[in-house]
């Protein structure tokens, strides 16, 4: 027969009021909670000193330390403080009880303590068929959850599945469940104990699904792991086997190699550590394995970079001039100019000026200068072309977690020279632009720095590399379009197009 609940009480009571930050209490419910704030232990404190009665209310903003009127939900759970204990550190720790739901009628002013005047909320209920069938089904996935969170006790699962009352299963079995807090509020705050079922049962189902998909994640990631085991306990054992057999090990020479070559190589401290670091994982890698190869190629590159070898400057004026006369005519100007810059680069050793920049129209010798400078320097030349770069990791490089990563193109071009102090010619500088990938002048402002090259740090390597003693030059067919930034780094040296004397000149020397 359909059972019939009907309404014990409507009696109002005046009660301190505990706001909290993280945790529901719900009727039927014995929770410790450990109290902090000033206002909640005197609430507890009174509570104590009367009847014990107090409601557990949720505040909106869990940051919230002095939460007002707004900041608490109406309706929380009227309880009991059965024990009260004192802690060294100035908190107090309750066994708190919730008996039923409340609502909060109207506040009480209370300088001490939040107070609240509140009504019990008992909804009248019929116990349909519908109900019964729900609350079979929620017994059900209950058991489901159980098993599939492996925290939640036997008996936990069988106390549950006794139960008859609608209103006290939904309370005690949420305890036992990972839901939000807002979830578990509007649980609290929903009235008719048949949509309570039906909206709990709805999130268990979810929660079931979610470990579902996070015990398939587990699983397929121990078949993984057990799968990279298994071909490292066979390699090794081959391995074994080779070397029983009297079998040269490829691998095994080739990691003694390598572990030279690190020895010798003479870099930075941080770079020697990062790589030593790095050593070690490849020696714990089965050879064939993809990762392997990525670890080994990005060890290659630190030993490929030129971190302390560089060539000796061989700087004459008199064979610099000489050099730019056989190689350029006239731009007499720019060649004066030149020469002074050399000059005091000479005299200075490690200049920290600004970086030469050839501005002028195409075809008339900019980098063809930049390469008379290396010459006439003793320096090996590299060069890089700008024009179309969009994407600052073109200059800084791409971080290792991409796929096919590599190192900018600046260390690039350095790796190429073989040297740390190669004649650096940046063409068509003028021509970067800007997008949604970044904005590669910005990266070229620290790579052009005299205060900051000397710890470039590209995202391949992410260790600093020093470009100070890299020799800079510039060219550009107009300066509007070269960020005012990156200007002020550039020592602007203009060459105009050439006369009709000076081009026949030019054929006449270099041409025919």
């Amino acid at each position: 027969m359909p059972e019939m609940m009907t309404d014990k009480s409507t009696k109002r009571l005046i009660v301190p009021l505990l706001p909290l930050r993280d945790i529901i209490l719900f009727p039927h419910m014995v929770v410790p909670l450990f109290v902090g704030r000033d206002k909640s232990i005197q609430a507890i404190q009174s509570a104590m000193e009367k009847d014990r009665k107090i409601l557990f209310v949720l505040q909106k903003d869990a940051k919230a330390n002095d939460p007002e009127e707004g900041d608490i939900f109406t309706i929380g759970t009227l309880g009991t403080a059965i024990q009260c204990l004192n802690l060294p550190d100035g908190t107090v720790k309750v066994l708190a009880e919730g008996e039923r739901r409340a609502r909060i009628v109207r506040f009480i002013p209370n300088e001490a303590f939040h107070a609240a005047e509140v009504e019990a909320m008992e909804t009248p209920y019929t116990l349909t068929l519908e109900m019964l069938a729900l609350m079979r089904s929620l017994q059900n996935a209950f058991e489901i959850y159980a098993k599939l969170n492996q925290r939640i006790t036997p008996e936990v699962v069988t106390s549950l599945s006794a139960m008859e009352d609608p209103i006290r299963l939904t309370d005690m079995m949420v305890a036992h469940i990972g839901l939000k807090l807002d979830d578990k509020q509007k649980l609290l705050e929903s009235g008719h104990p048949g949509r309570r079922l039906e909206e709990l049962y709805r999130l268990l189902r979810t929660e079931i699904e979610i470990l579902q998909v996070e015990q398939k994640i587990r699983s397929r990631v121990k078949k993984q792991m057990e799968k990279s085991q298994k071909e490292y306990y066979l390699n090794e054992q081959m391995r074994a086997i080779q070397k029983e057999l009297g079998e040269k090990d490829d691998f095994s020479s080739e990691m003694r190699e390598l572990e030279l070559r690190i020895q010798q190589k003479k870099m930075s401290k941080e770079a020697t550590q990062k790589v030593e670091k790095e050593f070690k994982k490849l020696k714990l890698m089965p050879p064939m394995s993809a990762e392997a190869t990525v670890v080994r190629n990005y060890i290659d590159w630190y030993l490929a970079l030129p971190w302390s070898h560089c060539t000796k400057d061989k700087l004459d004026l008199n064979e610099a001039e000489k050099i730019l006369d056989e190689d350029h005519y006239g731009l007499k100007e720019v060649k004066e100019r030149i020469l002074e810059y050399l000059a005091v680069q000479g005299l200075v050793k490690k200049i920290k000026g600004p970086i030469l920049c050839f501005v002028g129209p195409p075809g008339v010798g900019k980098t063809s200068l930049a390469k008379s400078i290396a010459r006439t320097m003793g320096r090996r030349f590299v060069r890089l072309s700008l024009g179309g770069v969009r994407d600052e990791a073109e200059i800084r490089g791409h971080r290792r977690t991409y796929v096919g990563a590599l190192p900018g193109k600046i260390l690039q071009c350095v790796r190429k020279a073989g040297t740390n102090n190669p004649v650096f010619l940046l063409d068509e500088v003028d021509k970067m632009s800007t997008d949604f990938r970044g904005d590669p002048s910005a990266a070229l402002l620290e790579v052009l720095d005299p205060e900051q090259n000397h710890t470039f740090n590209d995202h391949y390597l992410d260790v600093d590399y020093d470009l100070s003693k890299v020799f800079f030059i510039t060219t550009a067919n107009t300066l509007y379009s070269i960020p005012p930034a990156l200007q002020d780094r550039m020592e602007v040296i203009r060459i105009a197009g050439y006369t009709e004397p000076e081009k026949m000149q030019i054929a006449k020397k270099f041409l025919i």
